[in-house]
């Protein structure tokens, strides 16, 4: 039973669309978390025609609440957005997770708060359905392995990334040729929530354009930590080197600095969340992530390994200890 939809002309409306009237092929999504503004533009994005930027493939159908009660940016904004996409797409409202696997193709997992990931993932995985898990892909490392390893018990296809990964700017700057890369500094906004891990937030994102760079392999993690930035070096097994400017006062801005053999590049153009939703709807179809299993887990062991180094004073911290202490061997994970 779909519960807590508006009678009349809209109710009709979805169930129309709800028992596949107009959908044709195009998958059926839910959304678990509607506590962020990304909902709205990733429904947008899929589910209106006239979008600039639509993609087609996929159309949201339902969604289900979630919210932290600690979390005021989560809580306040449930109601919000919630709303504004019953009213303006006739989506219905689930009143369990379980409820919105029964009805949907594929889930979009966009809870704001990364802690109770790992339970809202639970059982989309076990209903068997493709799931993308947007930023940050959980509250831990420790939960991040664990949805993955449930993943693979079960052989359901898990992709999270951030949309720096896949804005214009970057994506063609990666088609310059500087010869090989020898480092890296990505800057960006990298505000703090008191229940997540310092980068797991909002530093997720200039985390992500950085191994968008540099790839997977970085081997020891140190941090500087002051009240207003924190800089953030990682050492690669190949000796490449990594910054991460992480700034939370004043200006804000983002981008990447990439160092190679032949040239320089500074990224000067930012982007948007369609290419990512283009990813996410191929995947949907493919069941093939874009970004491997291993790269994603190093990032939010790279930023773990950073609130580690911070403790310590600064000192460089091992990946490899980061990555043992929460029970992922990295050659377990072969990203396929």
């Amino acid at each position: 039973m779909i519960t807590h939809i508006k009678s009349g002309l809209l109710g009709c409306i979805f169930m129309m669309v709800f028992i596949g009237t107009g959908l044709g092929d195009d998958l059926r999504v839910g959304l678990i978390g509607l506590d962020t503004s990304h909902v709205i533009a990733f429904t947008r994005l899929l589910n209106d025609p006239s979008s600039a930027d639509h993609i087609p493939g996929a159309k949201v159908i339902m969604g289900y609440r979630g919210g932290s009660p600690d979390i005021p940016s989560s809580i306040d904004r449930v109601e919000e957005y919630t709303g504004q996409l019953v009213r303006d797409y006739g989506i219905g409202i689930a009143s369990t997770i379980e409820e919105l696997c029964e009805n949907v193709d594929v889930v979009m997992l966009t809870s704001v708060d990364g802690r109770p990931h790992l339970e809202q993932a639970r059982p989309v995985i076990l209903a068997g359905k493709t799931l993308f898990i947007d930023k940050p892909l959980a509250g831990s490392l420790k939960d991040c392995v664990a949805i993955y390893q449930l993943a693979a018990e079960h052989k359901v296809p898990v992709f999270t990334s951030s949309a720096y990964r896949y804005y214009s700017g970057l994506t063609e700057l990666l088609q310059k040729d500087i010869g090989e890369i020898r480092s890296a500094i990505s800057y960006g906004p990298a505000y703090l929530e008191p229940h997540h891990p310092d980068l797991y937030w909002y530093g997720i994102h200039p985390v992500e354009a950085l191994f968008t760079v540099m790839g997977p392999g970085c081997e020891t993690v140190s941090r500087t930590h002051t009240e207003n930035t924190d800089v953030v070096t990682g050492i690669w097994n190949d000796g490449r080197v990594g910054n991460l400017h992480a700034l939370r006062n004043g200006k804000t801005p983002h981008g990447v600095m990439v160092f190679g053999t032949k040239d320089y590049l500074v990224q000067t153009k930012s982007g948007n969340y369609a290419p990512l939703i283009r990813e996410v709807v191929q995947f949907f179809k493919t069941g093939k992530p874009p970004v491997p299993v291993n790269e994603s887990l190093e990032i939010y062991a790279f930023m773990e390994a950073a609130d580690e180094s911070k403790r310590q004073g600064g000192k460089p911290v091992s990946m490899t200890r980061i990555m043992e202490l929460a029970g992922w061997m990295p050659e377990s994970h072969s990203g396929k």
